[in-house]
């Protein structure tokens, strides 16, 4: 039953807009690990943070998913 009741479903690749920015000034975060705790690395400056699901998820505002390895970039 994983991901039964998650709001958002995070993979490794993913890129996350969250709803404050980091100090660098970037809103994007790539997803490294999700599992019960979420590691993000930061788009803008490649600052490394990790987060529980809950605090993921309330923080979270999009997710847009990573490119499959196998399709051709358009």
């Amino acid at each position: 039953m994983p991901g039964k009741f998650f709001r958002y479903q995070y993979a490794e690749g993913d890129i996350v807009t969250m709803k404050k920015q980091h100090p660098c000034g970037s809103k994007q975060w790539e997803v490294l690990s999700a599992e019960s705790e979420i590691r993000f690395k930061c788009c803008g400056c490649g600052h490394i943070a990790a987060l529980s699901r809950a605090a993921a998820e309330k923080a979270t505002v999009a997710v847009k998913p990573s490119e499959p390895k196998g399709s051709p970039a358009e």
